[in-house]
């Protein structure tokens, strides 16, 4: 038996299980690494894995889960003397189909700001309603993988949890991976009995179960978790659902900063035709406005500009608030937290740190040309994807085998089904996916404690489903993972050499007329002479009229520094060919 219990919460930072083990971080993540597991300082990991390395390094120590957070123990910021008080940010969570976004679109419907619900931007995730003159922040929760990160990014930034429940269908799996996040989330429960329209409606049996089996004990009988009776389908009770979830906040007196730089969470982002880097934004403190200089995670951009949920113009947005940006040079990731530098230099310096302390983020940045042409011929080699599928009954088996094999991937993916079979996952098929590395997909089937162990010591990807068409959307979107990014070349410019100054090893210093486009740092460039392409090089400074420039337009003389690999001799009358590569991933659409 071990000598010393340690207590850790589900999931655990690398750095924070360093320190409560008393191990240097290096040993810990190099431990990880042995194991399959990529790995940085700030990466957190569940508790399951936490204790197989624990064991792998020997270690004397027995870990124990820590029980869930009380309510009262919730973590504020600390707040100046300034702070001022800020709406609620409302997490809204349930089960499949027990009417979470019929309810979310009820709100939205009758209370939204401005009272244009139908113009609400549907790429990003969080929207603003009012009640009695007083704004509500709705945060949406398509999946708890996002609630997850939510929390392991910002705990503090959900106030008050709504768990949706159907009345005529209880108390399920996803509802109780609701309230285990909630509470581990500190957050304030309110539990909203969805579906009283329905004749088969039991808001009593729905308390019941909430109260005997997971401690949540309804107002009326003497506990401290309100609990309402509402109809998304005919709008009842939500009026004072929304009453509810103010009067909850009111009593953490939620307050922040505003005279302080910007800062928050990214909610969602996505490239768009037109507009680049899309953004969707939660402000947790200051104000953001456009013009700023934002870093998140490894981008970082001018904000260009600014949008409410419903797609406004705003000239600034202050905490709790839910915003779209553009201007980010890249996408940020789900769950990175953003901030206001002062300026772009800053904005630079600040990503190469994260890049340097995020390898995974580093290498997926860095791409050179070796990499790229690896890419361009291995795009048209066909991959093996292959699956385990275990189904509760033949039926639904044969059915999902059918569909997966129907997928079309243009014959550059192939699904395999290696195994299958009715039933619970076993570990006879953790095995066989730790030897093929395979998914193993369950359809409304149960991964018992002892397999889920072995599956997270033998990193095998499990993944549980009880939705046919979800399943199929992730395997799509596991091979789409699998197909190699295309590479696209974008031309923005070209230049005349008129004379060349300066001609080093690694460095040439020449000068010439831009004849279309533009020319800036950064750019790749060919060098051609005549038909013949000589070389390929970057080019590193701009200068116009002997001073240094950002961008150099058509019909304007310049000065350039090109960095180059090789000797390379410039004549005048060369041409320069300006042009960005970029990988762009590719969809079996």
């Amino acid at each position: 038996m071990a000598e010393k219990i340690i207590v850790v919460a589900d999931t655990i930072t690398v750095g924070e299980l360093a320190e409560t083990l008393n191990l240097p971080v290096t040993n810990l993540i190099g431990e990880l690494f042995k194991n399959g597991i990529v790995a940085t300082i700030n990466q957190r990991i569940d508790f399951e894995t936490a204790s197989i390395i624990v064991e792998e390094l020997g270690l004397d120590v027995e870990l124990e889960r820590k029980a869930a957070a009380t309510l009262s123990d919730r973590k504020v910021h600390e707040l100046s003397d300034n702070a001022v008080a800020r709406p609620p940010i409302v997490a809204v969570m349930g089960h499949v189909d027990h009417g979470k976004t019929s309810l979310l679109d009820a709100i939205l419907k009758t209370k939204a700001v401005d009272g244009e619900a139908g113009g609400i931007t549907q790429h990003i995730s969080a929207y603003q309603t009012t009640r009695n003159n007083r704004v509500i922040t709705l945060l949406d929760t398509p999946g708890h993988e996002a609630f997850a990160a939510l929390r392991q990014h910002g705990a503090t930034l959900t106030d008050v949890v709504v768990i949706v429940v159907a009345a005529d269908d209880g108390v399920k799996p996803q509802t109780i991976e609701a309230i285990r996040f909630a509470k581990s989330a500190n957050a304030k429960i309110v539990v909203a009995i969805n579906k009283m329209d329905k004749e088969a409606a039991n808001a009593q049996l729905v308390k019941t179960q909430l109260a005997t089996e997971h401690g949540l004990n309804p107002e009326e009988w003497g506990g401290d978790t309100v609990m309402v009776e509402v109809s998304a389908k005919t709008g009842a009770g939500i009026d004072k659902l929304l009453d509810m979830v103010l009067l909850v906040a009111d009593l953490e007196e939620l307050k922040a900063d505003i005279d302080t730089p910007a800062e928050g969470l990214v909610i969602e982002s996505h490239m768009e035709v037109g507009r680049g880097s899309v953004v969707g934004l939660l402000v947790e403190q200051g104000m953001l406005r456009p013009g700023h200089f934002l870093v998140a995670g490894t981008a970082y951009g001018k904000v260009r500009t600014l949008l409410d949920f419903a797609g406004k113009t705003l000239k600034e947005a202050g905490p709790s608030t839910p915003v779209t940006i553009t201007g980010l040079k890249e996408l940020p990731q789900f769950g990175d937290t953003f901030t206001i530098v002062k300026s772009e230099k800053e904005a630079r310096t600040a990503v190469a740190i994260a890049r340097i302390e995020n390898e995974k983020n580093a290498a997926s940045t860095n791409v050179t040309g070796a990499d790229m042409l690896k890419m361009m011929n291995q795009q048209h080699d066909t991959q093996d994807l292959n699956v385990i599928v275990k189904a509760d009954v033949q039926g639904s088996l044969t059915s999902v085998i059918d569909s997966l094999r129907l997928i079309d991937t243009k014959g550059e993916i192939a699904l395999r089904v290696i195994g299958s079979g009715v039933g619970h996952i076993t570990e006879n098929d953790v095995r066989l996916a730790a030897d093929a590395k395979t998914i193993i997909y369950g359809f409304n089937v149960e991964l018992p404690p002892a397999v889920k162990q072995l599956a997270a010591r033998d990193k095998v990807q499990v993944r549980l489903y009880k939705v046919i068409y979800e399943l199929l959307d992730n395997a799509k979107a596991s091979m789409e993972a699998m197909l190699a990014p295309e590479v696209v070349e974008t031309e923005i410019g070209a230049l005349t050499i008129k004379g060349v100054f300066r001609t080093l090893k690694d460095e040439i210093i020449a000068g010439g007329e831009v004849t279309s486009g533009k020319v800036m740092p950064g750019l790749l460039t060919r060098v051609k002479r005549g038909d013949e392409s000589l070389a390929e090089v970057e080019v590193t400074k701009v200068q116009r009229q002997q001073q240094e420039a950002k961008e150099v337009f058509e019909g304007e003389m310049c000065g350039l520094s090109l960095k180059t690999n090789r000797k390379l001799q410039l004549e005048e009358g060369d041409k320069l060919e300006f042009f960005t590569r970029e990988l762009v991933k590719r969809t079996l659409a």
